[in-house]
């Protein structure tokens, strides 16, 4: 087959793939499960399998979990995917791993795969750590004697030789991930496949693990495929990077480009958002959709020292709600969390189309761009929330100072400082 594509090698080939789930009918758990699920059904009563909050009405509905993915990926390539939980990541991973077949589509691969899509995946719990690097590599096809040359190495690396003759069900979630990676870092395949690998771990083991990808992927001439919400990992890791959504990618190319595509920033700041082709999270109810949101009564979206945002929402509810409350996450441009601000559950909500005016007091706030999400929740009798809708990246922003800062004559380093101003330090120590 024609594997020179620009005069570079394939590694993987995705072409018109799909992937077509019906919900809640079977394959969630036991086959005793399953006869409880389709006899509940069968008396019209309530799935005693199905998690709370999920909505009955959903059971039995066809969910596209991939929507047409066209992808290539070249050998020696470390291709990033990121998206928001439900977007399809773990979803293209597993067909690749061949968990799971395609609904319809072609998938190529060139090569044997390692991949680590879950803490643990692929171990047995009876048996030592020892004989589960034996038993993943026998089913990547290597010998007795190819995996004792590479033994000392997955140990060395793994940083658990003490419990190495130990059943793995003894290990941590941490001892699980050290020796899981290792394996899957050291035997021989052309291809790694890595899902939230690095969720689990201590620091160092991270970096370490970083390293050794950067490695796989330069030096060894290895395909590497991960998939993060850390986006300082995507940044140090990979050389380009494809965004999910609702199990199609909106974007495919350069690392940053695709992390404000993630976080919807535009190449310039505005006033007005459209919420309709956002990344939004999946939720159950979604009595509740946000159109759009505007920054009111500012020529620019630029905040300065002392002044509030107001924020102008229009969304559309499916039912009337006499009490709402109001949430707005901020980030940095890189994608870290740095503070909330919410409402009390006082907003009123009719019927059909609505529009909502917040004021948000900001003084914390240091020198930057931030994108805000948003989120519109109530508050049950219980005190527990059910949000009816939330948008990643609703609109972007940026804080400025007038005067430079504590009577300071540098100005705001967010990189070195962070993104919070705290108020002036008093001197308690009388001066001479």
């Amino acid at each position: 087959m024609g594997m020179e594509e620009n005069n570079r090698e394939v590694a993987i080939r995705l072409s018109g793939v799909k992937k077509r789930y019906k919900l809640g009918q079977i394959g969630g758990g036991t086959l005793t499960e399953d006869l409880q699920s389709w006899w509940a059904r069968v008396r019209g009563k309530e799935d005693p399998n199905i998690p709370i909050g999920m909505d009955q009405r959903l059971v039995g509905k066809t969910f596209m979990a991939l929507n047409g993915i066209d992808l290539t990926v070249y050998k020696g390539e470390a291709l990033g995917i990121i998206g928001g939980n439900g977007a399809g990541k773990s979803t293209m991973l597993k067909l690749l791993c061949r968990v799971t077949a395609p609904t319809e589509g072609e998938i190529d691969i060139y090569g044997r795969i390692t991949s680590m899509l879950e803490v643990g995946t692929g171990f047995n719990g009876e048996m030592t750590g020892r004989e589960n690097v034996y038993m993943n590599g026998a089913i990547l096809g290597m010998t007795k004697a190819e995996i004792d040359a590479k033994m000392e190495d997955i140990i060395d690396f793994s940083e658990v030789r003490d419990f190495i003759d130990t059943p793995t069900k003894r290990y941590s979630s941490g001892m699980f991930v050290k020796l899981a990676f290792s394996v899957a870092a050291h035997l021989d395949s052309e291809i790694m496949i890595m899902d939230e690998v690095l969720a689990v771990g201590d620091v160092q083991f991270q970096k370490k693990c970083l390293d050794r990808m950067r490695a796989a992927a330069k030096q060894e001439g290895r395909t590497v495929l991960y998939v993060s919400h850390n986006m300082n990992t995507i940044r140090q890791l990979c050389d380009r990077c494809v965004v999910m959504d609702k199990g199609k990618i909106i974007f495919e190319g350069d690392v940053e480009e695709a992390i404000g595509v993630y976080y919807g920033k535009g190449d310039t700041l505005q006033l007005r958002y459209d919420c309709e082709n956002t990344v939004r999270e999946p939720i159950g109810d979604e009595a509740i959709h946000i159109h759009s949101v505007e920054i009111l009564d500012r020529e620019d979206p630029i905040l300065y020292e002392g002044e509030s945002l107001k924020l102008k929402v229009d969304f559309a509810s499916q039912r009337e709600f006499p009490e709402l409350a109001f949430r707005t996450i901020f980030f940095t441009a890189s994608g870290v969390p740095v503070g909330m601000a919410a409402s009390a559950p006082r907003l009123k909500v009719r019927e059909g189309e609505n529009e909502a005016v917040f004021r948000l007091p900001l003084p914390q706030l240091a020198e930057g761009e931030y994108n805000g999400r948003i989120v519109l929740y109530e508050v049950n009798e219980y005190g527990a929330e059910i949000v009816h809708d939330v948008v990643n990246a609703a609109f972007t922003l940026r804080k400025e100072f007038h005067t430079s800062v504590n009577d300071t004559s540098k100005r705001w380093g967010q990189q070195y400082w962070g993104s919070i101003v705290f108020p002036t330090i008093e001197i308690l120590t009388p001066g001479p």
